[in-house]
């Protein structure tokens, strides 16, 4: 899916297409039934997903992602969209699962927050 930077992510520090994916194009694969190279997780802690969340994301807290990193059980070519609340504390778990191997792995720029006023606006946002 192209995208445009500039008006699917939040005005912030550049868009780095190596290390992030847009929250459109996160929607758009997440929502789509054919799409079977494609996992999106929350890294968000469990108080954090009582406020707001989408439904059928894997959750893993970010702490526990080196311990249960044997769950992302995927093909070398499949996108791992990893999702925060902005998409700092996602950016730094993509790294790390880069770093183990996953390249696939991708922040999703501008997190839940970014999610809750592209898509879904019914989401709250702290």
């Amino acid at each position: 899916m192209t995208s445009d930077p500039a008006a699917d992510n939040p005005p912030r520090w550049p868009f780095k297409p190596t290390l992030e994916i847009s929250v459109p194009e996160t929607h758009a694969r997440f929502t789509n039934p054919g799409e079977t190279n494609f996992l999106l997780i929350d890294i968000r802690e469990d108080k954090e997903l009582k406020i707001s969340s989408i439904d059928g994301v894997l959750h893993i807290p970010m702490g526990d992602v080196p311990s249960r990193i044997n769950e992302l059980d995927v093909d070398e070519d499949t996108t791992i969209a990893v999702l925060c609340r902005t998409g700092r504390r996602s950016l730094d778990v993509a790294i790390y699962l880069q770093k183990q191997g996953l390249d696939g792995a991708r922040s999703v720029a501008g997190g839940i927050d970014w999610w809750a006023q592209k898509i879904d606006p019914s989401l709250t946002r702290y």
